[in-house]
């Protein structure tokens, strides 16, 4: 029973967290700090997690085991802007690591809670 409250647990941050990635990407190059005045064609950064937030609103295992590895991406550009850039695009940028970091641990702890060794622990 315990195991299983983790295991919604982990699902719901992982599904919020990338939620709110995407709506941070989105935003930041079309709205708030766009690398170009009116708009940023790398808001296209946002449709690479699509497919991801397919697999993980479908809770499948698969999905948050690439997704771990995948979401690295997000997590070294934040990073890499946090330090280059000025101003709110470098607060923006500490905010894609925050949500990056979120995603990553729940992606991995759903993935180690529902492994196969454990049996029956499936979400």
């Amino acid at each position: 029973m315990k195991n299983q409250r983790l295991i919604t647990f982990s699902h719901w941050l992982s599904v919020a967290s990338l939620v709110a990635l995407i709506v941070l990407c989105i935003s930041w190059e079309l709205w708030l700090a766009p690398m170009k005045e009116g708009g940023s064609w790398l808001a296209l950064k946002a449709v690479l997690l699509l497919p991801m937030l397919m697999g993980v609103l479908k809770g499948r295992r698969y999905t948050y085991q690439w997704g771990s590895m995948y979401i690295l991406i997000w997590f070294v550009e934040g990073v890499m802007r946090a330090w280059g850039d000025q101003g709110l695009s470098q607060i923006l940028a500490g905010a894609e690591v925050a949500l990056a970091t979120l995603c990553f641990t729940g992606f991995a702890a759903f993935a180690w809670l529902t492994r196969p060794s454990l049996g029956n622990a499936t979400a």
